[in-house]
């Protein structure tokens, strides 16, 4: 006997209730983007051009979570019975790629600059950087409730953040270069600027490809949800256990339990659902029973 629960499919997703929160903080970053792609060539400063170019990817990010939002809210179709909840986790692939193949232009274009400074209007560099921390800073106080519960708002929370450090870099470079007038102080900071980008960008790429791989999630134990289902009085062992990620906040399993007596399934189902709902937060549940196969008893003659 079989049975299937599936009580999330009645909630919105994480990342549809940040919908809001995503559209204006869209709205804030392509605006100031603007404004810094401008700056970066009338400063000449290859550090606002590479802030800029993280803010694209900001942009890219969060117009990817918004659409992934409205394609993971359409209902499931016999052709895709899970629905579009992995458009969601796709998204979070594609922002992670963008962060490095940005990150790796940066460096080329500030090893370039390191050999042949360019000239660089600090003032104004320091102004437009200051203000993208503000406007940065704005942004990731709006997506930080939604990232706890979502792996694309997180994304574009991660790639805020990152870009709310590269001005600050920006802005230190600019000092710099004002009080001294160094002009290496434009290509270093972008340098730090990727190095700020990449290791957030890769732990993403590495939950984003467990979940399309379909890796037990990282905050739960196998071992210790098996465990559980076993205490359960009437059931003996379980196996053939699964447990995946549909979706950020959604999880799904399968497995089938070997009970003493199939006539007890009501209970034991209702149970096990129970259980796996309230300690380990798994609604989408699919739990074959069975009972244990007789052993088989072999008589042989004796010998001579």
């Amino acid at each position: 006997m079989s049975t299937h629960a599936a009580h999330a499919h009645d909630r919105a997703t994480a990342a549809a209730r940040s919908r809001s929160v995503l559209a204006l903080t869209l709205g804030l970053t392509c605006a100031f983007l603007i404004v810094e792609l401008v700056a970066g060539f009338w400063t000449g400063s290859l550090a606002l051009l590479a802030d800029a170019g993280h803010m694209l990817t900001d942009a890219g990010a969060l117009g990817l979570a918004l659409f992934a939002t409205w394609i993971a809210a359409r209902p499931p179709t016999p052709a895709k019975t899970y629905g579009y909840y992995r458009a969601e986790i796709l998204a979070a692939l594609v922002n992670a790629l963008l962060l490095l193949i940005v990150s790796g232009a940066i460096v080329t274009e500030a090893w370039r600059r390191w050999q042949a400074p360019a000239t660089v209007l600090a003032g104004p560099m320091a102004v437009v950087a200051a203000i993208g921390l503000g406007v940065n800073l704005v942004c990731a106080s709006l997506l930080h409730h939604g990232a706890a519960g979502s792996l694309n708002v997180r994304a574009a929370y991660l790639e805020v953040v990152s870009d709310a450090l590269s001005s600050l870099a920006t802005l230190v470079a600019a000092g710099t270069m004002l009080a001294t007038g160094w002009t290496g102080a434009d290509p270093l900071a972008s340098v730090v600027i990727s190095l700020l980008i990449v290791p957030r960008t890769w732990s993403l790429l590495k939950q984003a490809v467990n979940v399309l791989l379909e890796g037990t999630p990282p905050h739960l134990e196998l071992a210790e949800i098996e465990a559980a289902m076993c205490a359960v009085p009437g059931v003996r062992r379980v196996h053939d256990l699964h447990v995946w990620t549909l979706t950020s906040g959604r999880e799904a399993m399968s497995a089938h339990v070997v009970v003493s007596d199939v006539r007890e399934s009501e209970r034991l189902l209702e149970t096990l659902h129970a259980l796996l709902h309230a300690r380990f937060g798994i609604d989408h549940t699919t739990v074959q029973l069975e009972t244990e196969p007789p052993a088989v008893l072999r008589i042989k003659s004796p010998a001579g």
